[in-house]
């Protein structure tokens, strides 16, 4: 699954990957949350365009977001048939640009977070899903939702599944919903190669949303065990600090 992303590739550079014809100017985010906005990339008239929404896909036909389950992820093997996400699969198919993502490897009691990016550093793109829903007021709220797959050998030994990871060769497939139906959309939806990605251990702070800033990137050491090794040496005996240590 995906919980967590970052997008801090500056605005210039996320606008030339991914062409789009907007200019938005937007803050470097290190640990963006389900409800949050996320940024997203469609085709509208014949050109792709940048979009905010909130991630969390409603669909259309919901009457009581407050009762609904939050759909931060939807299964690529099974979008095109189930009912929250047909539609969107059928006419909001969208691209969403992230520098990064966060993971959690479950060892026993615990759970290991793990910086997960590009291999190259740039920016990428994961097949994502974007629905308008209507409020009886008369409001509208975009909201979305990233695909996943199955993971590939490197992420397997994280968590089971990822978000999918779309090359700029297939931008134009997925993203023409008019002329590309869902079926063959789908075929586009597959791990990506194993060497795509590298992951880096970091520290718990990531898991508190108010945490936003570079250092929750920052590598930590794992012991043996694949906890921290800062915290595993808490129960080792204190040096002897009685006489000056140079080194």
């Amino acid at each position: 699954m995906c919980g967590r992303l970052a997008l801090t590739t500056p605005p210039d550079a996320v606008r030339d990957f991914f062409s789009y014809r907007d200019q938005p100017n937007f803050p470097p985010r290190y640990n963006i949350a389900p409800t949050q906005p996320i940024a997203t990339v469609r085709y509208e008239y014949e050109a792709r365009r940048f979009h905010l929404v909130r991630w969390g896909l409603i669909p259309s036909w919901v009457k009581d977001p407050s009762s609904f389950t939050l759909l931060i992820n939807a299964r690529a093997e099974t979008a095109a048939e189930k009912p929250s996400f047909r539609n969107a699969m059928r006419h909001g198919r969208c691209l969403i640009p992230a520098s990064g993502f966060y993971e959690w490897r479950r060892t026993g009691d615990s759970k290991q977070p793990f910086w997960i990016r590009p291999a190259d550093g740039e920016v990428m793109a994961f097949a994502g899903l974007w629905e308008t829903w209507s409020d009886p007021d008369g409001g509208d709220m975009d909201t979305g939702a990233i695909l996943t797959i199955g993971s590939n050998r490197m992420m397997s030994g994280i968590h089971h599944r990822m978000p999918v990871i779309l090359k700029p060769d297939q931008f134009d497939t997925w993203l023409d919903t008019a002329n590309v139906d869902r079926k063959e959309a789908g075929t586009l939806l597959r791990p990506v190669e194993d060497d795509y990605l590298v992951a880096t251990p970091v520290s718990n702070r990531v898991n508190k949303v108010a945490n936003d800033d570079p250092d929750i990137q920052a590598p930590v050491v794992l012991d043996e065990a694949g906890g921290h090794a800062q915290e595993a040496r808490k129960s080792k005996p204190k040096p002897d600090t009685s006489q000056l240590d140079l080194f």
